[in-house]
C-alpha cells in the first residue's frame, strides 16, 4: 500500500491500535530442596499445600523421631500467606541416574499363554462314495455324517444324523463335509455336549479344532467307513489348561525411590504390609470384551479392600493404539530424567503424563482395530483385556532418609541428610528462564559461608536471568550479630537479600515447634505483600511484613542490633511487644547505594522487565516498521500508567521511534526501545521533631 501521494488524490491510511494485550504471566516462587518423595530432579509446579503433600510427601522417621524437611515447612508457609504457585525442584543424595529408580508393576491379561484348543486333521485319499459316512464320537455321543448323491436327504437332528454331498473330488468331498460339520455340530452346541468347529480345508486335508480352549475336548475321535467297518482317522489332541500368566501392560510410578515400593503380602482385610500414604497400588475393574474396554483405579498404598482410598479413576480404557481411549494415551507414557551432561530434562515416550502417580511404561497386548467390519470384537483380541485384579509396585531404589542426619537448626556441612553438591544439578537447570518461570527463589538448608560454592552459583544464575530475587540465609542457628554482618558483606548483588535471625514455627505435619532459617518464611512474606499491595511495595513493616505464623525469633534484637545489621545489608527480623515478629528491613545485598539496594525497587524492575519482555516476544520477526513500534508503545505505556497509578513509579517515559531506531540500527535487524522509570521510594526513616514553643508564639506557615 502506498504511504504518500505523488499526484493529486486521496490516500486513506489506517493504524490498528486495538491490539488486545494479555496480562503479565503469573509466576510464583521456586524452591530447591529435599522431599520425602516426588519427581527426582524434575522441577514440578504445585498450586496448594495439599497438592504439595500429595506429590512430595510430609513427614518421615529418622533415629526414632519424626521430622519434616525444611522444603515442606517453607511450602506450607508460602501457601498459607497467599502464594498461588510453587516450583519445587527435589534434590537427592547420590546420583539421581544410577542410585535412584522407579517402581513398576505388571497387569496380567485375561488369556494365559499356555491355553490352547484341541485340534486334528486327516487327508481324504478319494472322494466319498454314496453311503460312506464319518462318525464323530465324544464320550457316549455319536454324530453321523453320511455322503449322499442328489437329492440330499433331510437331516435327522434328533438322531444326530446329517447328510452331505459326495462331491466329485476328494477336495470337494472334504469341503462339503467340513461345511456340514460346521453347520450341524456348531448349530447344535446349545443342546449337545460337543461343539466342534470346521477350521479349514487345504486341498483334501480337513482340519478340525475345538471351539473352546482347554483339555475338555481332547480325545474326540473321527472315523470313516460304512456298515460295521470303520477306521479312526484322527483323535483331537493338544488342548491345554496351562496357567502361565501373560503381561497385558506395565505401570511405573512417576516418582523414584524405595518409598514407592508397596509390593508385599495381603492380610485378611486386603491391606498391603508395605502400603503407606506415600506409595500407591492399582486395581482393574469392569473389563468388557463387548466394548474392549476396562477401568483402572489408582489407590493409596495404605488402604484395604473394604475401605478403598481411590486417588484416580480411569474409565473406558482401551488397548487399541488407534483409539483415543488407548491406555497409554489417556494415562501417559513419558519418562522424564535430568540430563546432567546437557543440562536439560530428557523426555522419552509418546504421550504426556496425565496421571499424577503412574505412567504406562509398556503395552504388551495391543488390540489394533478391535472390531471387525461387522462391528463385532475379533476373537484373537477378546482374551487380551486385563484380568479383574489388584496389584502393587516394586523395584524402586534410592532413599534420603538417614538415621542421625541433621535437620532443622542442626545444619553443618551436611544439611538435611545431603551435601551442597546435591543441589548442583537443579541450580544449573533453573538457570533456564525460558523453561522455568519464578520471581523469588530459596534454598532453605543451604547456608552462606558453609555452602558458599552452591550459593555463589545460584546467585550468578539469578543475576543472569534478571527476573527473580534469591532469599539467602547467611548464618547457621546460634550465630552472632557480628558474624552475620560479616558474612553478608561478602555478597554484592541486588538480586539477593538476606534476613536474620532464625525463627521458630510449628511444623504443620509433625506438630513440633522447630527452628528454621528465615528463607523458610520470607517467600510467604513476599506472597502476602503482592496480594495485599503489589510487588513494588516494601515486603516489610507491620502492615506487610508481619510474621503471624512465627512463634518467636531466635533472639530479640535491640535498636543497636538492628542498626548494625541494616548497615551490613542484613534485614532484621524484629520482635515488638503487642505486635509480634516483623520483618523490619528491605535491603538487597547490593553494596553501592542506589535505588536497587532496596527489595521493592528490585522487585519493581523484575515485574516491569517480565511484562515488557512478554510484549516484546510477540514482536520478534515482525516487520521493523512504525506500525510495530506503535504496537509496542500501545501495550507498554498503559501498563506503566497503571503501575504509576498504583504507586510504583513517580514518572516514566518510553521511547521507540526514529531517534533510537536509525537506518543503521534497522539494517542490523535490530529494534531498540528505551524505558525510563523513576521508582517510588519507601519511607524507611521517619523523623518527628516535636518543637515546644512559648505561649502566644506564632506557628510557622
Amino acid at each position: 500500500m502506498a504511504e504518500t501521494l505523488v499526484s493529486p488524490g486521496v490516500l486513506a491510511r489506517e493504524q490498528d491500535q486495538s491490539f488486545i494485550q494479555g496480562q503479565p504471566v503469573s509466576v510464583g516462587a521456586a524452591i530447591i530442596g529435599p522431599a520425602v518423595k516426588g519427581p527426582v530432579e524434575i522441577p514440578t509446579v504445585v498450586t496448594s499445600y495439599s497438592d504439595y503433600q500429595n506429590r512430595f510427601g510430609t513427614t518421615f522417621v529418622s533415629g526414632g523421631d519424626v521430622y519434616s524437611y525444611l522444603t515442606s515447612i517453607s511450602a506450607y508457609n508460602y501457601f498459607q500467606n497467599g502464594g498461588q504457585s510453587l516450583l519445587v525442584a527435589r534434590v537427592v543424595s547420590g546420583s539421581a541416574d544410577t542410585d535412584w529408580g522407579y517402581a513398576s508393576s505388571t497387569v496380567e491379561s485375561q488369556t494365559s499363554v499356555g491355553i490352547a484348543p484341541a485340534t486334528g486333521s486327516f487327508d481324504l485319499a478319494a472322494a466319498f462314495s454314496d453311503g460312506e459316512e464319518v462318525r464323530i464320537t465324544y464320550g457316549s455321543s455319536v454324530y453321523r455324517f453320511v455322503a449322499s448323491g442328489d437329492p440330499i436327504p433331510q437331516d435327522d437332528v434328533d438322531g444326530n444324523l446329517y447328510f452331505f454331498s459326495t462331491g466329485s473330488t476328494s477336495g470337494s468331498s472334504a469341503t462339503n463335509l467340513g461345511a456340514e460339520i460346521n453347520a450341524a455340530i456348531s448349530g447344535a452346541a446349545a443342546s449337545s455336549s460337543v461343539d466342534l468347529l470346521f477350521a479349514s480345508v487345504t486341498d483334501a486335508t480337513l482340519t478340525i479344532s475345538a471351539s473352546a480352549d482347554g483339555t475338555a475336548y481332547n480325545g474326540i475321535t473321527i472315523a470313516t467307513g460304512s456298515g460295521a467297518d470303520f477306521s479312526t482317522q484322527l483323535t483331537l489332541a493338544g488342548g491345554t489348561d496351562s496357567s502361565t500368566a501373560s503381561t497385558c501392560f506395565t505401570l511405573e510410578t512417576l516418582n523414584k525411590g524405595t518409598i514407592m515400593n508397596s509390593s508385599s503380602s495381603l492380610d485378611a482385610s486386603g491391606s498391603l504390609e508395605s502400603g503407606s500414604v506415600d506409595n500407591v497400588r492399582w486395581e482393574v475393574v469392569n473389563p468388557n470384551t463387548s466394548s474392549g474396554t476396562f477401568t483402572l483405579l489408582v489407590r493409596r498404598g495404605d488402604d484395604n479392600t473394604n475401605t478403598k482410598n481411590v486417588l484416580e479413576t480411569w474409565t473406558n480404557l482401551s488397548l487399541d493404539p488407534k483409539a483415543n481411549n488407548y491406555v497409554a494415551k489417556v494415562i501417559g507414557d513419558q519418562t522424564l530424567n535430568y540430563n546432567s551432561t546437557e543440562n536439560y530434562v530428557a523426555v522419552s515416550g509418546s504421550y504426556p503424563n496425565v496421571s499424577r502417580y503412574v505412567r504406562v511404561s509398556a503395552v504388551n497386548a495391543t488390540t489394533p482395530d478391535y472390531f471387525d467390519n461387522t462391528g463385532n470384537p475379533k476373537d484373537q483380541y477378546t482374551g487380551s483385556l486385563p484380568l479383574v485384579a489388584s496389584g502393587s509396585f516394586s523395584g524402586g531404589t534410592g532413599t534420603d532418609i538417614a538415621s542421625g542426619a541433621k535437620y532443622y537448626n542442626e545444619i553443618t556441612t551436611n544439611t538435611q541428610g545431603l551435601v551442597a553438591a546435591s543441589y548442583t544439578n537443579m541450580i544449573s537447570l533453573l538457570a533456564n528462564q525460558d523453561e522455568y518461570k519464578f520471581n523469588v527463589i530459596s534454598t532453605p538448608g543451604l547456608i552462606d559461608g558453609t555452602h558458599t560454592s552452591a550459593i555463589t552459583s545460584l546467585v550468578s544464575n539469578i543475576q543472569s536471568r534478571g527476573d527473580s530475587i534469591y532469599v539467602v540465609d547467611s548464618a547457621v542457628y546460634g550465630s552472632t550479630v557480628a558474624s552475620v554482618s560479616t558474612q553478608a558483606q561478602t555478597r554484592d548483588t541486588s538480586y539477593a537479600a538476606t534476613y536474620w535471625p532464625w525463627v521458630q514455627v510449628q511444623d504443620p505435619d509433625s506438630g513440633k515447634n522447630v527452628w528454621v532459617p528465615a528463607s523458610t518464611v520470607i517467600p510467604g512474606v513476599y506472597a502476602f505483600n503482592d496480594n495485599a499491595s503489589a510487588p513494588w511495595f516494601a515486603p516489610a513493616g507491620v502492615n506487610r511484613g508481619g510474621l503471624g505464623q512465627v512463634i518467636q525469633a531466635e533472639r530479640k534484637l535491640s535498636q543497636s542490633n538492628r542498626d548494625t545489621l541494616y548497615d551490613a545489608k542484613v534485614n532484621p527480623i524484629a520482635s515488638f511487644p503487642g505486635t509480634g515478629v516483623v520483618v523490619y528491613g528491605q535491603k538487597t545485598l547490593q553494596t553501592k547505594s542506589s535505588a536497587l539496594d532496596r527489595v521493592n525497587v528490585r522487585r519493581l524492575l523484575i515485574n516491569l522487565k517480565s511484562y515488557i519482555s512478554q510484549v516484546s516476544q510477540n514482536l520478534v520477526f515482525e516487520q521493523n516498521s512504525r506500525a510495530t513500534r506503535a504496537q509496542f508503545l500501545n501495550a507498554v505505556n498503559p501498563y506503566l500508567e497503571s503501575v504509576q497509578s498504583r504507586q510504583g513509579l513517580y514518572a516514566f517515559r518510553v521511547i521507540m521511534d526514529d531517534s533510537n531506531n536509525t537506518a543503521d540500527v534497522i539494517d542490523r535487524n535490530e529494534l531498540i526501545g528505551q524505558i525510563f522509570v523513576q521508582p517510588t521510594k519507601t519511607a524507611e526513616f521517619i523523623y518527628l521533631d516535636f518543637i515546644v514553643q512559648p505561649t502566644g508564639a506564632t506557628f510557622p506557615a
